[in-house]
């Protein structure tokens, strides 16, 4: 397979993350947003990604990465990746080493729901320096609301199960924990028992489900519903756990705050540079936008930086900035939330609408409003190059 290239690099840095599944998984988690895209692909019953077209797209994505580029990361997603097996992997590492550039470094992020993970993955993922993100929604309660087998069997013991795995052999690891309208009111609950597990590294992820005719299901976290739960975690956190367990919510506001680029595509001032590539090639905008009207086109046909310039791609670019100004002009928050994620911009027909407030908004002020002076406080530390657990001493209220 060829890439045809017209441009040699793309203009700036971006990121691809490749479903080598395609939407298939081995759970049927209610509120995922990804297991119906097969009706994209109509007429298919295998979604495996080809060798053919896992080579092309590694030789074209290092080959389009800007000059200059020491570090690329390579980020495995579903549907469920495990599905695709091991040897996949082995064989994508390859490529890897074969394509890159003279002193480059590669690095590879995988998101599963930790379900098939045992001895022989883990020793994979260790020896192979994955960074892997595990998806628990809290205890066991908790978890098993949603993320159920096709059977309505919970999934929490298997995910402990393999969440032990990558414990046993020092895999580099955080978790994803997904907030809901059921597990939302529980955060001092729900951020204990993580840590409970041995759990030092966490990502939040709230769930805003559009659903035709109504905005948003019910399963949808709500705005102070959000803030409250992220208040309560940073609460609870503060209180024993600086320095020892991290947050991405967190660290990220507290990088901002410093005057940093955010390391979150939510919280950054723009998107476009986060494609994702599905098992057949297509290209779409964003993980958040498989849509059809968000096809960027195929690399068997385009290069990336083709696809970056695409008028699709340039329209979607400008639309996080557009939105932003039309509703966050004024925000005293906006330097740490710069407007969240666009596909959780919700209208009541339960479609994405880019000028349409956050569904959110009201959740993300409640609460980078709380932290804000722990912020500062905890940067006054760093500036004075005192240990952050010492916030207190610049806070009012707090010695």
């Amino acid at each position: 397979m060829h890439i045809f290239t017209s441009k040699p690099t793309a203009l700036n840095p971006f990121h691809v993350l490749i479903k080598p599944i395609g939407p298939l998984c081995n759970l049927d988690c209610d509120y995922c947003f990804y297991l119906d895209k097969t009706e994209y692909f109509p007429n298919q019953n295998r979604f495996d990604m080809s060798d053919a077209l896992l080579e092309a797209h590694i030789k074209g994505y290092i080959e389009s990465q800007p000059r200059g580029t020491v570090e690329v990361t390579f980020g495995w997603q579903g549907g469920e990746p495990t599905l695709r097996g091991i040897d996949f992997y082995k064989r994508a590492i390859a490529y890897q080493q074969k394509h890159k550039r003279e002193g480059m470094n590669v690095l590879n992020t995988f998101q599963t729901n930790g379900v098939l993970i045992n001895d022989e993955w883990a020793q994979f993922l260790k020896l192979n320096r994955f960074l892997v993100g595990i998806s628990l929604d809290g205890d066991e309660e908790l978890h098993d609301r949603y993320r159920k087998h096709r059977n309505g069997k919970g999934s929490y013991q298997q995910v402990v199960r393999g969440l032990r795995c990558l414990q046993k052999y020092d895999v580099e690891y955080n978790v994803l924990t997904v907030i809901q309208a059921n597990n939302g009111n529980h955060g001092r609950r729900v951020y204990q028992h993580l840590t409970s597990l041995g759990v030092q590294f966490i990502q939040f992820i709230p769930v805003v489900e559009a659903e035709k005719g109504k905005g948003v299901t019910d399963r949808t976290v709500g705005a102070k519903q959000f803030g409250r739960f992220m208040i309560e975690v940073f609460n609870t956190w503060r209180e024993n756990d600086i320095g020892r367990v991290f947050v991405s919510h967190f660290d990220n506001a507290l990088g901002m705050s410093l005057g940093m680029p955010s390391s979150s595509c939510v919280h950054s001032s723009s998107c476009g540079n986060n494609l994702v590539i599905e098992h057949n090639g297509d290209v779409y905008s964003c993980d958040h936008f498989v849509y059809p009207q968000f096809k960027l086109g195929n690399i068997k046909r385009s290069d990336y930086p083709d696809l970056i310039e695409t008028p699709i791609q340039q329209n979607f670019s400008r639309g996080k900035p557009s939105s932003s100004a039309l509703h966050c002009g004024q925000c005293s928050q906006r330097y740490l939330c710069h407007g969240a994620c666009p596909a959780q911009r919700i209208n009541q027909n339960g479609e994405i609408s880019f000028t349409e407030k956050h569904h959110l908004c009201e959740g993300y002020f409640m609460f980078f409003s709380f932290i804000e002076p722990y912020l500062k406080a905890m940067g006054e530390c760093l500036r004075q190059q005192l240990p952050v657990i010492y916030y207190s001493h610049f806070v009012k209220g707090e010695e």
